[in-house]
């Protein structure tokens, strides 16, 4: 589904002629594995641009750890770029061109389809370069000195709204099976957990329960509560899959207890979702 209309528009200013035009496009919803392989991004963002009739000069793109991509695509008529956030399923995509032989549209419906996005929204259709055809009339130079509308970090979020406390939810996949069997090392790990939430408060008692004799219902629940902060969870031996629960009344990274875990289960990725408990 896509939000936003991405038909051109004429400037009703005779005088002025633009050097470029730049979309920037939010990708919500991405198909689960999606955002994970550099390569297949790639392989996308290049099918988009050749459909779309742009003319390819070079690309690249990295993979962050534990997980992330950012790439380029360099066109004749200037680039398509990406930042995805593979726990969010979400990309970041900005896509310029310095002339109308690109058929936009057509970039931006193939890489929904390449990233399986449910919901596509263009935040911004802009002009870049606006030369005005005689001399150029006085201006005021701004620089813009706000913040944005909305904060881009946790931490912010929660000195804003100060909540009564803080739940992140971690889905890890494809997690070392030998770890989801050792219940000693899922203890430490819900200890380690909350150690990293909350270093000075006391532990309550952690409980590490089996359940399940049939082969694809078995697993071990967690739980460890502290006097701020308390750790639970479900591994699910049959997936592979551990899906952790971490609250605190007090700020922490949800970014590093996420990375934490999944560097705790030698999982392969993992998925965050972070909810403000007023």
């Amino acid at each position: 589904m896509l939000d936003n209309d991405i038909t051109p528009r004429h400037h009703t200013d005779k005088e002025l002629f633009a050097l470029g035009r730049q979309l920037t496009i939010e990708y919500y919803d991405c198909a689960p594995g999606a955002l994970l392989d550099p390569v297949e991004i790639e392989t996308a963002f290049l099918k988009a641009a050749d459909e779309s009739h742009a003319t390819v000069i070079t690309s690249s793109f990295h993979k962050f750890e534990p997980q992330g991509v950012s790439g380029v695509v360099i066109i004749a008529e200037s680039h398509f770029t990406v930042h995805a956030w593979p726990e969010h399923n979400y990309a970041a995509v900005d896509i310029f061109t310095c002339g109308d032989s690109i058929d936009i549209k057509r970039a931006v419906d193939s890489l929904t389809l390449s990233l399986g996005s449910a919901h596509v929204v263009v935040s911004s259709d802009r002009n870049r370069g606006l030369i005005p055809y005689g001399p150029r009339k006085k201006t005021v130079d701004k620089i813009i000195d706000t913040p944005g509308l909305y904060p881009i970090s946790w931490k912010q979020e929660v000195e804003q709204k100060a909540p009564w406390g803080v739940l992140t939810s971690v889905d890890l996949y494809e997690c070392d099976p030998d770890l989801l069997e050792d219940e000693t090392r899922i203890s430490q790990f819900v200890h380690d957990m909350c150690n990293l939430m909350a270093p000075d408060s006391p532990d309550g008692d952690c409980g590490v329960t089996f359940f399940g004799k049939e082969t694809d219902v078995s697993g071990f629940t967690m739980t460890l509560p502290k006097s701020t902060a308390l750790v639970s969870g479900i591994i699910s031996r049959a997936s592979s899959a551990a899906y952790i629960d971490l609250f605190s009344c007090n700020f922490y990274e949800p970014r590093q207890v996420a990375e934490a875990s999944l560097a705790w289960f030698k999982a392969s990725n993992y998925k965050l979702h972070l909810a403000l408990r007023q």
